[in-house]
């Protein structure tokens, strides 16, 4: 059983309230039960956490880089501002999943730009919530094909 890190960026706790139009009626809530029940299926653990705080969010990245097999992260407006995010996350040994709830190509220029693309392993953008359950499948096989 291998440990697996779900990272979620700032307002992605404003989930089901924030521009439902954008990112549906699902909360963070119910995506961390879907999570945790996707890697019950799949043999792993995860950890799942959300912060507005860039330093909280390079700390879990540093936690991983310790203890954890894989991480999915939704770094949110991160993704086009941080490369100290990015810069964690290169020291970071296992596969990484970025995740992107709403299609960021079809949207505002500067979310055209991720960081984080630059160490993900994949990009799951544009499928709604379902992405979380695909970047952990994706990444249990990335595991088991790394073993």
């Amino acid at each position: 059983m291998s440990l697996i890190f779900v990272l979620n960026g700032p307002n992605l706790n404003r989930l089901g309230k924030r521009q439902p139009e954008i990112y549906g009626s699902t909360t963070l809530a119910d995506i961390k039960v879907d999570c945790h029940s996707t890697a019950i299926e799949l043999g792993h653990e995860i950890r799942f956490h959300q912060s507005n705080r860039e330093y909280e969010i390079i700390d879990w990245v540093h936690e991983a880089c310790e203890i954890g097999a894989g991480i999915v992260i939704n770094p949110a407006a991160f993704t086009h501002t941080s490369v100290a995010i990015l810069d964690a996350l290169n020291a970071f040994d296992g596969p990484v999943i970025e995740v992107h709830i709403s299609n960021v190509h079809k949207r505002e220029s500067f979310r055209h730009h991720s960081y984080v693309s630059l160490r993900a392993d994949g990009v799951i953008a544009g499928l709604g919530t379902q992405g979380y359950g695909l970047a952990l499948r994706r990444i249990a096989s990335m595991i088991a094909e790394k073993s």
